[in-house]
């Protein structure tokens, strides 16, 4: 392996095609204003890098980059790569991850619109996150104490699992397929259109509208705070603890709530069940 200290690479493809680098307090950077500098390599450890130029690592494979710190100026990062272990690091750049496989991040902080696109199986723990358009069609995520600002996240994903994560972002998860989510936060409006066979748990919901339209929703032991207009149209097996501010037309399935503001049913087609358990429980005495 070859190994780089406290060196500045600034030329175009500084490092092209390199096979076995490890890079220590190094940084891409300079006049020269280069791009791509570690396109197409194989085994790279960057540890306390300073990343201040465009597309640094495109088609790479086995890239490890610890305590380092990707700049707005660092554009659309990491692109196209496999096997990328992220830790401890900044990455402040737009699109910095796209179209990407076997991805872990563990605390970092992230600010980047439209980050990880088409990418699949990516492990984030303890992490935070903020940007629009966070994850767009992503596969097999699994997020544990992570939290994320933004808008439009989660959108199209399948096939992923979080975990005691804070999700404050408008029109969450919609058209996503076999999600579960336990013991988070999630708020915004819209939450969760359209969706297919997914499952809060021991949550939290926040916010106006949401869980319309979907398939296979259920809510096992959750909170819903300001939710007006929830389950519209929805197939959805639901055990609410407390209040919900209003339940609109449920098509299938049940919700049952300690208490409900309102009811409205003008649909013939919602046939669904909504029982408020205080009434039940004074029907038994």
């Amino acid at each position: 392996m070859k190994i780089y200290e406290r060196e500045r690479f600034g030329e175009e493809r500084a490092l092209y095609g390199a096979d076995g680098l490890l890079l220590v307090g190094c940084s891409f950077d300079g006049e020269e204003d280069g791009e791509s500098a570690l396109k197409e390599g194989k085994n790279i450890v960057c540890d306390g890098v300073f990343f201040n130029l465009r597309y640094p690592l495109w088609h790479d494979t086995d890239v490890r980059i610890v305590n380092s710190e990707m700049t707005e100026l660092c554009r659309a990062a990491l692109w196209y790569s496999d096997n990328i272990d992220i830790r401890g690091s900044k990455l402040h750049g737009i699109k910095a991850l796209r179209e990407c496989r076997d991805i872990r991040i563990t605390d970092c902080d992230v600010k980047s619109v439209e980050f990880g696109w088409f990418s699949h199986n990516i492990d984030i723990e303890n992490s935070s996150f903020g940007g629009e358009y966070f994850m767009l069609r992503a596969t097999g995520l699994n997020m544990k104490n992570s939290s994320l600002v933004g808008k439009y996240s989660f959108q199209y994903i399948e096939n992923s699992v979080f975990e005691n994560c804070n999700l404050d972002t408008k029109d969450a998860f919609w058209h996503a397929k076999n999600i579960v989510v336990r013991n988070s936060v999630v708020k915004g409006e819209y939450l969760a259109w359209y969706s297919e066979n997914i499952t809060f748990e021991n949550c939290t919901i926040i916010g106006t509208q949401p869980l319309c339209y979907c398939k296979g929703l259920k809510l096992i032991n959750c909170k819903m705070i300001d939710c007006d207009l929830s389950f519209e149209r929805s197939e959805v097996e639901a055990d609410v603890v407390g209040h919900i501010t209003s339940v609109k037309n449920v098509y299938g399935g049940y919700v049952r709530a300690e208490s409900i503001g309102e009811i409205i049913c003008d649909d013939e087609r919602a046939v669904g069940r909504v029982e408020i358990l205080k009434e039940i429980e004074k029907s038994l005495v």
